[in-house]
């Protein structure tokens, strides 16, 4: 455990981080899981209304260093590729 006052600090802050950094990992997966029922149901109209929301997530994320951005290219393009495909 942390036993100067610095390092206590940084431990805190590290938490602090950490649950910031779940939620917005948690809320850009809930936006490709909206993107995926839609097409898994086959309304490319709603897959395609909740497309940019998933993209602009995904590329805040990647802004703030929570996913790299090749892993948030390949998500956006095998998903429009997947709505094409509807």
């Amino acid at each position: 455990m942390a036993n100067s006052a610095g390092s206590r600090k940084r431990a805190r802050q590290a938490e602090t981080r950490r649950k910031h950094n779940a939620s917005l990992r948690s809320m850009v997966r809930t936006y490709l899981k909206k993107v995926i029922a839609a097409i898994e149901a086959g309304d490319k109209e709603a897959a395609q209304a909740v497309y940019p929301n998933a993209v602009s997530a995904l590329d805040s994320a990647v802004s703030k260093g929570i996913f790299h951005k090749n892993k948030a290219s390949r998500h956006k393009s095998r998903l429009n590729a997947q709505i094409k495909a509807l």
